[in-house]
């Protein structure tokens, strides 16, 4: 019987380490000529958005509050729901930083114990740090991340009646941090993401950076990472429901992988990715480290895929001469060992939607700014096809006015692409505020909604919540996600921390 050796894994996880520097050292001279090259490079980007067939914007009240929070065309409309702040069915207050969010059910609605009709069940992360922690069925870590306070992530759940209202709203993740996106399962699960890259732990001995299973039934959320799908800073998964691997994104600036997880058991249950599988990273076919920081509409390149040994290996500082960064910035320790082994590199992996066989993977920063730095630009969406290992530049925005820093990233049930802005204000005609972007069938950008929130201290009061006020206007749109009909777009603001329902006349445009 062989005997599992600590100190061995130990000495093992060393010589990954070291073996991935001397391999990345090697690399710089290669990665200096790559960037000269990009530099002198003028790639085809999208400059400025095409007409709406949905019509120009304006300002529309919510029909939960009466208040002016979203621009959106007209026949649109909307319901706000879930507010920082906010009691929970526990009494609990809501908690604040509304991130990523999918549907992942439909169950049965109960009024007073009674049937009361079929109601979406929705799961929400809450991109919180050192705070606070929720109190929660799922608990990860209860010890201090700071030396003062607790680990402030973790999800809540809310559910949506068919008939257009609002209806539950509990806590059922916490003790973790910066759950910033994650995604939906094909067995009705959400998959919660850390973006947190640390080696340090708590109080309690726990390390964070990890994957989090949320069941719909919040008492049956148990807490445990998934370490098999790597510790680094984790953005979105989403899930081939064919094969059942697990597709992720990186979110580290110019040292982000794109990575896929095998798992062990395919049957598609709470629990089965706890049972372990290869993690693997992407590598361009004939391309030692491709660089992906800087793209242009059209790129395609084949992948294959190679392996992680260590998955929860910590991070290592990048040696002199890794392109594009700080000196003593430090790689992910899954994104040391891909890289040695000559895996790719984007900017920073944001939102990655699974659509009729094809991957949608966002990178917020593709692109060079006015100083000519790799991986400052607006961003882009790459199409990775399943079947052909393919990945393909889709859109690429070359200007705020196309697209400002997308993040999150969604697909309708008709194909329609939608995009959650993270690049602040976003000035164009209908006045600053972030905006959500529609993508057309040929990759045009069009501004679908803009966020509109403006609150005084009497509109607060007014409406019952417990915000600040203030100007939010420059929040973040994310956690954008479709009803499985695809009549309902729910999306959340950040900051103050609000969820909307948005419904419309979607055939009348691409989405």
């Amino acid at each position: 019987m062989k005997v599992f050796d600590p100190a061995r894994r130990h000495v093992l996880k060393g010589s990954a380490a070291a073996m991935a520097v001397g391999a990345i050292g090697s690399l710089g001279a290669l990665q200096s000529r790559q960037a000269l090259a990009a530099h002198a490079s003028h790639p085809p980007v999208r400059l400025a958005p095409v007409p709406s067939r949905y019509g120009p914007l304006a300002p529309v009240a919510d029909r939960s509050t009466g208040l002016p929070l979203l621009q959106l065309p007209k026949g649109f409309s909307y319901r706000s729901f879930g507010w920082s702040g906010d009691r929970m069915d526990d009494g609990q207050p809501c908690p604040d930083r509304h991130d990523g969010m999918a549907v992942v059910g439909v169950r049965q609605a109960r009024r007073r114990g009674r049937p009361f009709g079929l109601e979406y069940v929705l799961i929400r992360n809450h991109e919180r740090g050192a705070a606070a922690s929720i109190r929660a069925p799922g608990m990860y870590d209860t010890g201090l991340v700071d030396g003062v306070n607790q680990a402030g992530g973790g999800t809540t759940t809310l559910s949506y009646r068919l008939g257009g209202d609002w209806g539950a709203l509990e806590p059922s993740l916490g003790g973790t941090l910066v759950n910033c996106a994650g995604g939906p399962t094909p067995w009705g699960t959400w998959l919660s993401c850390e973006e947190i890259k640390t080696d340090l732990r708590s109080s309690t001995g726990h390390r964070h950076g990890y994957v989090f299973e949320v069941d719909p039934q919040s008492q049956r959320t148990t807490g445990r990472p998934l370490t098999g799908l790597g510790r680094f800073s984790h953005e979105a998964v989403a899930v081939d429901p064919r094969s059942g691997i697990v597709y992720l994104t990186e979110d580290d600036r110019n040292k982000s992988g794109l990575y896929r997880f095998v798992p062990n058991d395919r049957r598609g249950r709470n629990g089965s990715l706890e049972h372990g599988g290869r993690l693997q990273a992407a590598r361009v076919r004939g391309r030692r480290n491709a660089d992906l920081t800087v793209a242009a509409i059209g790129d395609r390149y084949r992948l294959d895929w190679v392996d992680i040994e260590y998955p929860d290996l910590d991070g290592i500082v990048a040696p002199t001469g890794f392109p594009d960064i700080s000196a003593g910035e430090t790689l992910s320790g899954p994104f040391a060992q891909a890289w040695s082994d000559g895996a790719l590199r984007m900017s920073r992996g944001e939102g990655i939607w699974y659509s009729y066989g094809k991957m949608f993977i966002v990178d917020t920063s593709t692109g060079v700014d006015a100083q000519g730095r790799k991986g400052r630009g607006n961003g882009a969406v790459w199409v990775l096809d399943l079947f052909q290992q393919s990945l393909q530049a889709l859109f690429v925005s070359g200007h705020q006015l196309a697209a400002h820093n997308p993040d999150n990233i969604t697909v309708s049930a008709r194909g329609g692409v939608v995009l959650c802005e993270d690049g602040g204000e976003s000035p164009d005609d209908y006045g600053p505020g972030a905006r959500l972007i529609g993508l057309t069938r040929a990759g045009e950008s069009f501004h679908l909604c803009k966020n509109n929130i403006q609150l005084t201290s009497t509109q607060i009061a007014n409406a019952g919540k417990q915000v600040e006020e203030g100007d939010y206007r420059d929040s973040e749109f994310c956690g954008a996600c479709w009803d499985p009909l695809s009549r309902t777009l729910f999306v959340n603001i950040q900051t103050p921390g609000i969820t909307v329902a948005i419904n419309g006349p979607w055939e009348r445009g691409p989405l």
